[in-house]
């Protein structure tokens, strides 16, 4: 029987009383990467929220691991749980190198001062080594991350989520403004994660969630509209209604 990484029941959200989340039920293997997609205002970027602690329900449950209730507990302490989150624009220190970036999002890092100060182990040089192989900036560790290339950053971001330790990666359009090429790598990127890690993407472009789903979840107006595969989704009369619409014929 699997294990369930995330299980949200019952959530509700209200904004001034714009209702964002809807009596919401969401269950996540462990080690699944999960695509959930929906027009703007469906409630995605609210659920990451809700998630990671940056809101609080008004109502409801949100289980990590099955046996830790995240509403009760605040940002740090779910980003201590091994709950990492990357935004859709790069967040990363611009005036510091790739690897120094690595070495600042080390799980247990003490700081700014501390962690680039510090002497780094031989076990955490080849910790950031092997993360650096993974996201393809091996030849990049020197470079300061200010000079990446978009999907670089994307992906030096995405390395300081593993460098983090982090069991559940929330990744929000993670394709926006890339190439096609940068799609591609990022897309297989997430793949080679999928197993070791369990990952929320939440994405517009269908062709890269065709690309990496194998489920989708599709939100609308705070609740789960529908799941399944891409082609269940795509051939769904209500969410072509609600949502996907020409993207369904390009995809």
């Amino acid at each position: 029987m699997k294990e369930f990484i995330l299980a949200a029941e019952d959530v509700n959200k209200t904004f001034q009383g714009f209702k964002a989340i809807s009596n919401l039920n969401f269950y996540m293997d462990k080690g699944e990467l999960r695509t959930v997609i929906g027009p703007n205002g469906a409630g995605k970027t609210t659920f990451l929220d809700l998630i990671t602690g940056r809101s609080k329900p008004d109502t409801g449950s949100i289980k990590f691991e099955e046996k830790t209730e995240l509403t009760d507990l605040n940002e740090y302490q779910i980003y201590r749980l091994g709950v990492g989150r990357k935004f859709q624009t790069p967040t990363v220190y611009v005036d510091h190198t790739v690897f120094e970036n690595l070495v600042l999002s080390l799980e247990g890092s003490r700081g700014v001062f501390n962690a680039l100060f510090a002497r780094v182990t031989p076990a955490q040089r080849d910790r950031i080594h092997e993360i650096l192989k993974t996201i393809n900036l091996a030849n990049k560790a020197d470079v300061k991350a200010g000079t990446l290339a978009h999907g670089q950053k994307q992906w030096l971001e995405i390395g300081m989520l593993l460098a983090q330790n982090a069991k559940l990666l929330l990744v929000d359009e993670p394709a926006a403004g890339m190439t096609d090429e940068e799609t591609v790598r990022t897309g297989e990127l997430l793949l080679s994660l999928a197993g070791k890690h369990s990952i929320i993407v939440i994405e517009h472009d269908m062709l890269f969630v065709r690309q990496i789903a194998t489920k989708v979840t599709v939100l609308h107006q705070g609740a789960v509209l529908c799941e399944g595969t891409v082609d269940d989704v795509q051939n769904n009369e209500k969410v072509i209604e609600v949502y996907l619409g020409r993207s369904k014929a390009r995809a």
